[in-house]
């Protein structure tokens, strides 16, 4: 029978089950409760797999996606002293382990808090990690730093009970960057770069973004709030509004509890007036999008603001990556850089503050040559979410079949028409932001010949940023085997925006 997550958020505080897991620890997987065992664990960063019984999945939190060497080479000793040396990048800048046992987690909680780590609320019913753009405080393309802004909102709720009983999970983005690196119109709650003249003066600040999603229904393109809001008081504007949610969103069935439709209910009228009654102020209306038309995912080798200043970064494939490559990551960004790696929302790493002088060294390392700088286009731009391995939602092993469709594009050479991103989601809960991509796949099962194998619905002409669209159904039931076919023919259009138009004004004509 299926879990009632109401009934069990309001039985106890998610949080609690932290006093429980020495005893777990110490009795065995087989002695945890269902309710704890598939829910309350959640709440500290702790996934029972079903895929890999008597083993969990943990997920840490990393804010913007900064990490410190010293936290860099902790999770690679724990990756290899307790999860068979996997590490996987998500697309929400943050780091999941794998393989581990109950009777290890206590350790594994001990050593990430030495370093500043933790896996609160990472999730069900939560804040998941607050993203924002890789290179901020690097990147000569920014409005200003936003990273702080993240960790002062983040510190807000983290621990914190009055966020730990929503209706549903919710995802933040907090950018100043120009480039359109986040997915804000992904989000439930997007920041954007954004300036205002205010007493005669033109103040840097964001705009507003709120009800974005994907998942059920589709993705949703975030609306805006109209409101600007100056750094120093999104933290606060940040955290009102997820408290609204909390307290007016609906709890009544899952697939209709998300943020977006509060904000299709409401209207972003009633939202911004509750907003304002609970701030106690009136808030600015929007000031000018800052940002630019198109995107980047910081891939490469970029000059940084700083004169002399590199940051580079560094291809994952699907994002799938070890604890070795961790700890020559800890051991490279400390002798060339300033002791910290970023991880992207494509899954990826940079290294920042690498000078002129010292670039040389960082680009013909031993790392770089399994997770290159330069790689071809089509690697560069595949996502992927976890896929049926470890996720009891997927339909199809994603990754695999990601990293198998890349080979055997760079097998026949094609040369796309420009840089083209290819997004993978193993089921229609979109993780894989599958429909804000130029392709995009979502997978599922079909029947040939009376065998059942894996296949994919076939998404083109999603995008984010200004101007977002969500990317349009083609194709239904294309078996995985063919993909490489099917790309190999899209990649040659070239502009997936045209196609996208092409294809809607197609839908539209009536047939004669």
């Amino acid at each position: 029978m299926a879990l009632d997550f109401e009934e069990i958020k309001a039985t106890e505080d998610g949080l609690d089950v932290g006093a429980r897991i020495e005893r777990y620890a110490s009795e065995g997987w087989e002695s945890i409760p269902e309710d704890d065992r598939d829910a309350r664990l959640k709440w500290w960063g702790v996934f029972y797999r079903k895929q890999t019984p008597g083993l969990f999945m943990m997920r840490i939190r990393i804010p913007n996606g900064i990490a410190t060497n010293e936290q860099l080479e902790a999770l690679g000793q724990i990756a290899n002293e307790f999860g068979r040396g996997a590490i996987d990048i998500t697309t929400r800048q943050q780091v999941q382990l794998r393989w581990l046992r109950i009777e290890d987690v206590p350790e594994i909680l001990r050593r990430l808090k030495e370093v500043g780590l933790v896996t609160l609320q990472t999730g069900m019913d939560n804040i998941r990690n607050v993203v924002g753009c890789s290179a901020a405080g690097v990147t000569p393309n920014e409005l200003f730093d936003a990273s702080g802004v993240v960790r002062e909102f983040t510190e807000i709720f983290v621990g914190n009970r009055a966020f730990t009983n929503l209706p549903r999970k919710f995802n933040v983005a907090i950018t100043a960057c120009l480039d359109n690196c986040v997915m804000a119109e992904t989000q439930d709650l997007a920041l954007i770069p954004a300036t205002k003249e205010i007493g005669g003066r033109v103040l840097p600040g964001f705009n507003v973004l709120v009800g974005g999603k994907m998942g059920s229904g589709g993705y949703r393109i975030a609306s805006p709030l109209d409101v600007f809001v100056e750094p120093h008081e999104a933290p606060r504007v940040a955290a009102e509004v997820i408290a609204i949610f909390r307290d007016y969103g609906s709890r009544q069935a899952r697939n209709r509890s998300r943020f977006a439709f509060l904000v299709e209910e409401w209207g972003e009228a009633r939202l911004r007036d509750e907003l304002e009654d609970r701030l106690e102020r009136p808030l600015a209306r929007a000031g000018a999008d800052a940002r630019n038309a198109g995107t980047t995912d910081h891939v490469g080798v970029w000059r940084q603001a700083s004169p002399g200043m590199n940051y580079v970064g560094l291809l994952v494939p699907v994002g799938r990556t070890s604890g070795k490559h961790f700890i020559e990551l800890a051991r490279l960004s400390k002798r060339y850089g300033k002791g910290e790696a970023r991880f992207t929302i494509g899954q990826n790493i940079l290294v920042p503050h690498v000078s002129d002088k010292d670039l040389t060294h960082v680009l013909e390392s031993e790392l770089l040559k399994e997770l290159p700088y330069a790689p071809s286009t089509f690697a560069r731009g595949t996502v992927s979410c976890t896929g049926k391995d470890f996720c009891a939602l997927a339909l199809i092993e994603t990754k695999t079949y990601a990293l198998d469709l890349v080979a055997a594009i760079e097998k026949e050479r094609a040369s796309p028409k420009r840089p083209i991103s290819v997004n993978w989601s193993g089921c229609p809960a979109g993780c894989g932001s599958h429909q804000a991509s130029d392709i995009g796949f979502v997978g599922r099962q079909t029947r040939v010949d009376g065998k059942v194998i894996d296949a994919v619905d076939v998404y083109v002409g999603g995008s984010s940023g200004p101007g977002a669209v969500p990317g349009m159904k083609v194709m239904e039931n294309v078996p995985c085997t063919e993909l490489p076919k099917l790309v190999g023919f899209l990649s040659q259009y070239g502009d997936y925006q045209h196609l996208h138009k092409q294809l809607q004004q197609l839908a539209a004509t009536p047939a004669a």
